[in-house]
Parts: structure tokens; C-alpha cells; sequence
């Protein structure tokens, strides 16, 4: 009788996972498991809401297995010797699993891999294309540019979909421990309180009514912060609780979901480079800007954080980010050029935060968007052009001040002349609308325009 393990990791779903699809056609026992690492839930990317999220896309992978008849074995320990003691438990033959491409993942699986005396046999799942290593440059060199990366990665042929297997046989004597509580894998203080829910069924419901509502328009509101005219799918496709490719085979034939595409390659052109390029994940892609003499004032940084820069569009996207544990992208861009060339601060310390808050903190996408916002990553333009004023974004991203309002609200009753500028009130509107700046809200912490120049400066004395 031959039984496989299919080692869930970032593939929290039963629909379009060949590794699971194979399992169920290749042997007569298939164990579904799920590893509980420590090390990753409180360690150095450790993110009370991506722990929830997980907690919440387990229990729900789970009773989707149970509906096939089997079950998520839930184990809890270091990765390595977890999966070898369940492999000499069960008398497995063989290990099955989604490839990752991240340099944790990758170290993990060769050591693994050197420790089975048994098959460990990875399978594609984690992006829309099936390999990373064919796309590549005509002279055979990886890409480095987006646009060439995007023409390649549209020509490159896609694997078929795998079905959800009708039934699956689990061993009936395997160990299990009990999926922990949230309250014992988060900080409460950092919960956002109205993060989207885990697990493929909210996934797959989220996406079903996206493509009914919504894509279409796409092109036209992504950049609307009020509208909040975007998927929200992030944190599903970085749990895996949906595939890539499977959405790819269900978007409609117009503009507004052609641009989105674009988008999903975006997502996996940063797999891709830390990929190819593994010591992007610590240092600037860009040896010119890898001496930069950043700034760390722990008050800056802050205020940055509790969105009370005085700046209402920086501060409505990090409130965004406490309330929802997730933030409009436009929004992401604005705060990322205000932490690093408003505020000069590293763009790894923004990075580290985001990877605490955001339920689709991914290292890969988030490591490509920091280094692009802060200009010293991959796919490079002049400095200036991501030098963001963040008076100029919020009247062209939020010119009502939908948004803003949202979220920050001191300034509910602000006239909209002065909303993206509310410390040039005068002091007796001030008084009468019930915003009086430095006091119900902050003065601007930084002059943007002075901060502006400074920053060239340092980018000019690194070259």
C-alpha cells in the first residue's frame, strides 16, 4: 500500500493543487500536514495578523479535507525534523509539495530533501507560471526590467489545471495536534480588528464576486484610494488559499482585467528576483545606493507609523494599515516614498513594519516594492519620479477626500480646499470645524520641500 505526504506550506487550498491531485492519483493513502514552525511565527517576520489569517485558513483547509474524507494533520515543531518523524511514523514512500522560491524556502527544502531516505518531489502552485528558471533574458541572462520580464512571462506556456480529488484515504492511526488558539499565537494589541478573514472559502467567494463586480472597471478606479476599487485578493494568493493559475483561466476578455493581470505579474516578477537574485532580501539590488547613510530617528519613524506625520493622505494609509491589517497600493507607494526620501529613514525599517502588519506580507513583494519606492531595487527610474509629494498625491488619488476622511478623523468636518493642506487653515476655522493643528492634529513633522531637496542630495553623493 503506498503512502504520500503532501506537505502543505503557502498552498492552503484543495482546488488547482497539483501536488495534492497527484498524490491522490499516485497513492492508496495521502496525509495532508501542516507544520507549525516557531521560528516563523515569532520570529523575525513574525505578524499577529498573518498568524490569525493562517489560524483561519487552516481551520478551514482542514474541514475541506474532511469533506473529501481526510484531514489536516497539524504538527508543531522545527520543519526538518517534524517531517522526517511522520515520514518514519506513517512508513511513508514518498513526500509531495508546492515549490517555494524564497532562499529560507529553498535552504529548508535541500536539507530536508538530504535527510529523506524516501521521494521528495516538488510541484508547481505557488505562481501562475510552472518554472522560474526559463524566463529569461535572449542572452540567456536573467531579467532585471519588468517590461521584458512581462512580455516573456505572457509567452511562456502554463501547466493545466488540477482537479479537486474526489476522495482522499488518510491513515487512521496518524498523530495530530490541535490547531492552537489565536489568542496564543497573537499579540491582541497588534490585531487589526477588521482584517479580511482566512481560508479558500472566503478566497474563492471574494474572487467570485470580483469578477462578477469589479474587475471590468479595474483600469479606471485602481488608483481611486476612496473608491477602494481594488481585488483585495493579496493575502489570499500569498497563503495560497487561491491559485494563481486557476484565476488566470477564469478572467473575462477586457481592459480592466487585462491591467489586472498585468498586476498578478508583477507579484511573481518579485518571486522571481529574489529568486535569481537571493541577496536582494537583505541589500539594495543597486551596488551605487548599498552605502547610503539613511537616517534612524526612533520619533520620525513613530509618528510614521501611528499616521501622525500631519500629512492626511500618509496618515489615512497607516491607519488604514493598523485598522484592516492592509493598505490601497497607491497608498503604499505614497508612505514608502514618505518614510525614505520625506523622512530619510531606511527602507528596511518600513519594510520590517509592513511585514508585521499586512495579512498579505509576502517577502518577496514586499522586499520588490520597498527597494522600488525607495529607488535602489530592480527595474530603476531617476529618483525623482518616486519622489511622491504627498499634497500633490492626495489631490490626485483622493481629490474629494473620501479616503482621507476614513480614516482620519480629526479632519471629518475640514472644508476639502483645505483638507489636503490643513495646516494652512486659518486659526479661527480651525477653531470652528474642531481641528486646531497641533493640537487635535499634527503640524507637518518634515517640510517636503526642503526634504525633497535633501534627499537628491544623498542619492547624488552615493553615485
Amino acid at each position: 500500500m503506498k503512502t504520500i505526504i503532501v506537505w502543505y506550506r503557502n498552498d492552503l487550498r484543495v482546488h488547482d493543487h497539483p501536488a495534492l491531485a497527484t498524490a491522490a492519483n499516485d497513492a492508496d493513502q495521502v496525509i495532508p500536514v501542516f507544520i507549525l514552525n516557531d521560528d516563523l511565527l515569532s520570529g523575525e517576520h513574525a505578524s499577529s495578523n498573518r498568524n490569525r489569517f493562517l489560524l483561519e485558513s487552516l481551520a478551514d483547509l482542514k474541514q475541506s479535507l474532511q469533506d473529501l474524507g481526510s484531514d489536516l494533520i497539524i504538527r508543531r515543531g522545527e520543519a526538518v525534523s517534524e517531517m522526517r518523524k511522520l515520514a518514519l511514523e506513517t512508513d511513508a514512500d514518498a513526500v509531495y509539495y508546492t515549490a517555494d522560491f524564497t532562499p529560507y524556502a529553498i535552504k529548508r527544502d535541500k536539507t530536508l530533501k538530504a535527510k529523506l531516505a524516501i521521494e521528495f518531489r516538488a510541484f508547481p502552485g505557488r505562481l501562475a507560471v510552472s518554472s522560474l528558471d526559463k524566463l529569461l533574458t535572449k542572452a540567456g541572462n536573467p531579467h532585471k526590467v519588468f517590461t521584458h520580464f512581462w512580455k516573456n512571462w505572457q509567452q511562456i506556456g502554463r501547466r493545466a489545471l488540477a482537479g479537486v480529488p474526489a476522495k482522499l484515504t488518510i491513515p487512521t492511526n496518524v498523530r495530530t495536534d490541535d490547531l492552537p488558539s489565536v489568542e496564543s499565537l497573537t499579540n491582541k494589541a497588534e490585531l487589526s480588528p477588521n482584517a479580511l478573514p482566512g481560508g479558500e472559502s472566503a478566497g474563492r467567494q471574494r474572487l467570485n464576486n470580483w469578477l462578477k463586480a469589479g474587475i471590468s472597471e479595474y483600469h479606471q478606479g485602481n488608483n481611486d484610494m476612496a473608491a477602494d476599487a481594488t481585488s483585495r485578493l493579496s493575502s489570499y494568493l500569498h497563503f495560497g488559499c487561491l491559485s494563481a493559475r486557476e484565476i488566470e483561466t477564469m478572467l473575462p476578455d477586457n481592459t480592466g482585467a487585462a491591467a489586472w493581470h498585468r498586476q498578478l505579474a508583477w507579484r511573481e516578477f518579485y518571486h522571481y528576483i529574489i529568486f535569481k537574485f537571493p541577496s536582494n532580501a537583505t541589500q539594495e539590488f543597486q551596488e551605487r545606493y548599498r552605502e547610503l547613510n539613511w537616517g534612524s530617528d526612533p520619533k520620525l519613524l513613530q509618528a510614521w507609523q501611528d499616521g501622525r506625520t500631519g500629512y492626511p493622505v500618509v496618515d489615512a494609509a497607516m491607519r488604514q494599515l493598523r485598522d484592516e491589517g492592509w493598505m490601497h497600493n497607491r497608498a503604499r507607494l505614497i508612505v514608502g516614498s514618505f518614510l525614505t526620501k520625506d523622512l530619510w529613514l531606511d527602507w528596511r525599517l518600513g519594510e520590517r513594519y509592513f511585514m508585521q502588519m499586512l495579512i498579505d506580507g509576502d517577502q518577496a513583494n514586499n522586499n520588490g516594492n520597498w527597494q522600488w519606492i525607495a529607488s535602489v531595487g530592480v527595474d530603476p527610474a531617476p529618483v525623482f519620479r518616486r519622489l511622491y509629494n504627498p499634497t500633490t498625491q492626495q489631490l490626485n488619488y483622493d481629490p474629494t477626500g473620501g479616503y482621507v476622511r476614513r480614516y482620519v478623523k480629526e479632519l471629518a468636518n475640514v472644508p476639502e480646499k483645505y483638507l489636503s493642506q490643513p495646516w494652512t487653515m486659518p486659526e479661527s476655522l480651525q477653531q470652528e470645524v474642531g481641528c486646531v493643528i497641533g493640537s487635535d492634529y499634527p503640524a507637518p513633522i518634515v517640510d517636503h520641500k526642503q526634504a525633497r531637496l535633501e534627499a537628491l542630495e544623498h542619492y547624488r553623493s552615493a553615485i
